[in-house]
């Protein structure tokens, strides 16, 4: 009687533990993929240009050297893979080369990229995955005897309205790095503001059009105004 009751028991939490699992699953497959994917579509970075300020982000962290590579992709973006390898796309190294960006600016985006592997970002994402799937089957669920027809759709909103909150948080935690190193290796967080006022026409996006709530980056001016703070209550303290 008690085994049966403790099997009951159990029995209630698999609707709650088999999104964890499928998500931890889907994750690690997806990550297998995509270092798989860099693997073979990238290159080391030899730039000597690029080097040298990537040196003095290596300096600043008591490290040897920074090893980053190009993605042989067009659109303009960096990467910071699940295994903690940095990487910049072909179309941001091309942007450099055309002298649309400069190689301080293109350091800013490398020391940002630093900042989700220092502060552990890919694996957080790995639980926040696995939580969102978790959340969006227990809300459909609930939320499907509610409203009959789109309590499914709205579980996924939700739970994806979420996921965009934990990235934009992410994304500030990572700027908020990059602008501590970028000082600390004295080139100075100038370069990583004039990368955001520069960025959307470079990718051709405008986030600052879109609602704040839907995005999973924050939007650009608020993201230059918290760099312009941060700048500033360091300054004061040193």
């Amino acid at each position: 009687m008690v085994l049966k009751h403790h099997i009951s028991g159990m029995i209630k939490f698999i609707p709650i533990i088999l999104p964890l699992v499928y998500g931890l699953v889907m994750f690690r497959l997806s990550a297998w993929q995509l270092n798989r994917t860099l693997k073979r579509q990238s290159s080391l970075l030899a730039d000597r240009q690029l080097l040298r300020p990537i040196q003095l982000l290596a300096n600043a962290l008591d490290l040897e050297s920074i090893s980053v590579s190009i993605y042989e992709i067009e659109p303009v973006n960096g990467l910071a893979a699940p295994d903690g390898r940095i990487f910049i796309t072909r179309g941001f190294y091309d942007k450099f080369t055309a002298g649309e960006v400069t190689e301080n600016e293109l350091a800013s985006v490398i020391a940002h990229e630093l900042g989700h592997v220092a502060l552990g970002h890919s694996k957080r994402r790995m639980i926040d995955f696995s939580g969102q799937n978790a959340l969006r089957m227990a809300l459909g669920s609930l939320l499907s005897r509610i409203l009959p027809g789109i309590g499914g759709i709205l579980a996924n909103l939700l739970s994806n309205l979420l996921m965009a909150r934990l990235s934009r948080s992410d994304e500030f935690e990572a700027d908020e790095y990059a602008s501590a190193l970028m000082m600390k290796s004295g080139i100075g967080v100038e370069h990583q503001i004039s990368m955001f006022e520069k960025l959307e026409q470079l990718s051709g996006t405008n986030a600052n059009l879109q609602p704040a709530w839907l995005l999973s980056h924050p939007k650009t001016v608020h993201r230059i105004k918290k760099i312009q703070e941060n700048k500033t209550k360091w300054s004061a303290n040193q």
